[in-house]
């Protein structure tokens, strides 16, 4: 079956608007990243640079440990806020890119299925059973995208869980350390 000009100029077309809206996302993604990467730096040297202050204004070593300890705490969470923003950002990009391929195979689906049943009506009689075995295959390929699509959601269901479980565990224990360090000098100043 020959494919006439203008099947091949909308098929061309239809894959550079794939191609274009591939990297329409991958540029935004990229750009998100950049600006949460300035943003961060900017926060962390703002940061430092009071954290030095305050550190240099103390007034013996055990209050510069215990004001260390506290000022810990909340960079380790800007740290975990930084790496949840990292990882929704690219949650989010690779389920454009899943959507943008799911799309694509949907309508390559549906071309195959019409260039099928367009070979079965010109077949020559008895092709019925070779007509049927393509079907099958290309529905036994769909099921298997199927399955791999839903498995793929599910790993990415259990590592955002996983994530956000040792992301909370992190926080809890930095707290936990910086109450244990202020208790401590609490103690050592009565």
């Amino acid at each position: 079956m020959l494919t006439t000009p203008e099947q091949f100029a909308a098929a061309n077309k239809a894959t550079v608007e794939s191609l274009l809206s591939l990297a329409n996302t991958a540029l935004a993604s990229a750009e998100r990243v950049a600006a949460l990467n300035l943003n961060t730096a900017r926060s962390f040297l703002e940061d430092g640079v009071n954290n030095a202050k305050a550190l240099m204004s103390a007034k013996d070593p055990q209050e510069a440990l215990a004001l260390h300890a506290s000022l810990a705490q909340p960079n380790v969470e800007k740290a975990v806020t930084y790496s949840r923003s990292i990882y929704e950002i690219s949650t989010q990009t690779q389920e454009e890119f899943s959507r943008l391929l799911e799309s694509q195979f949907g309508e390559f689906q549906s071309q195959v299925a019409s260039l099928l049943d367009k070979a079965a009506k010109s077949a020559p009689a008895g092709s019925d059973v070779a007509v049927a075995a393509v079907k099958s295959a290309i529905a036994a390929a769909n099921s298997a995208f199927d399955s791999m699509n839903k498995a793929a959601k599910q790993v990415a269901e259990i590592a955002e869980a996983n994530v956000a479980a040792a992301t909370n565990a992190t926080v809890k224990a930095v707290g936990a350390s910086a109450a244990t360090a202020s208790s401590g000098k609490k103690k050592t100043a009565a």
